[in-house]
């Protein structure tokens, strides 16, 4: 296999996915791949199903019908509906943050992003508490995870704060920190839930650069839900849109952003009446003109998210 196509081959295939909880269809019969190294952005209206998608993949539900395969880098695949969901970070390589952040405040950046390597540390312990002390793995492990957390501080542009507490970070940086804190655990599949929700313009630009630098510089694939557009178009290969469970629209983001079952299903109207709402807007860009999120996000220390990542 050449470098081009390993590089764009599948990582991540989703086949006939479906969703029930009782008589409500969550997700029905969804079909998608995204690709290796690319960032692939799952989008909709509010509703539409994307963190059940979400939830399928990183096994916190189990899907009622579908198939959802991994398939890592060393050609090894993984079924991940039949893994339990605690085995995914660790055999599947994948990570996940959720839309609202939950950090140790109370610890520095460089202790966050260090405790995502915890397993890695005691598995160089040998698990025990002589180990921590005596063994010279562990001694080398310990210098590795620092190395590393300081590599990912600096990608984040967090690295001169370093020692200070998580919490005292302004809001986008605490999404960086904890996008850096998820890399710190080597996944090949990083999934983002709305990773740029309640942040400013510049925010975003961070967090872009941060994404993209992820992209080029580790091969790490990404997929994202987001409800910013502005995000989505600009740094996404690759867009899926859901609409009520199903999905509506696969490709490009130019594809996506002129496809008027979108724009439909943004604007909540018929598909025959796109033409006359576009030519009253009068942009053809009226997707990325939507507020279309949920409510500004409450900002550090109000969330239940936590994140998942690989622990071998």
């Amino acid at each position: 296999m050449n470098a081009t196509t390993q590089m764009n081959d599948a990582i991540l295939q989703v086949e006939h996915l479906s969703m029930k909880f009782g008589g409500l269809v969550a997700i029905g019969d969804l079909s998608f791949t995204a690709r290796r190294g690319e960032i692939t952005a799952l989008i909709g209206p509010n509703g539409a199903g994307k963190t059940t998608v979400f939830n399928c993949i990183t096994g916190f539900y189990k899907p009622s019908e579908g198939m959802i395969t991994l398939n890592r880098a060393d050609g090894s695949s993984y079924l991940l509906e039949r893994l339990p969901n605690h085995e995914i970070p660790a055999r599947a390589k994948v990570a996940r943050t959720f839309q609202n952040i939950r950090l140790f405040s109370g610890m520095t950046l460089l202790e966050n992003l260090l405790v995502a390597q915890h397993n890695k540390l005691m598995k160089a312990s040998g698990y025990t508490i002589l180990g921590l002390f005596g063994f010279s793995g562990y001694r080398k492990a310990s210098a590795e995870s620092v190395e590393l957390a300081k590599h990912w501080l600096e990608k984040a542009d967090l690295v001169d704060r370093a020692d200070d507490p998580a919490g005292d970070l302004p809001y986008g940086a605490q999404r960086r920190l904890e996008i850096a804190r998820a890399m710190c655990t080597g996944p090949e599949l990083l999934c983002l839930d709305e990773p740029a929700a309640g942040l400013n313009p510049k925010e975003s630009a961070a967090l872009n650069e941060l994404l993209m630098g992820i992209k080029h510089t580790t091969g790490t694939s990404i997929l994202l839900i987001e409800h910013d557009m502005s995000v989505v178009m600009q740094i996404s290969d690759h867009v899926v849109v859901l609409e009520y469970g199903r999905k509506i629209s696969d490709g490009n983001p130019q594809s996506v952003r002129t496809d008027p079952r979108v724009i439909a299903a943004y604007l909540g109207v018929d598909d025959e009446e796109v033409e006359t709402v576009l030519t009253e807007v009068g942009d053809e860009d009226v997707i990325e003109q939507l507020d279309i999120g949920p409510d500004a996000a409450h900002g550090p220390g109000t969330s239940s998210s936590y994140l998942a990542g690989p622990v071998s």
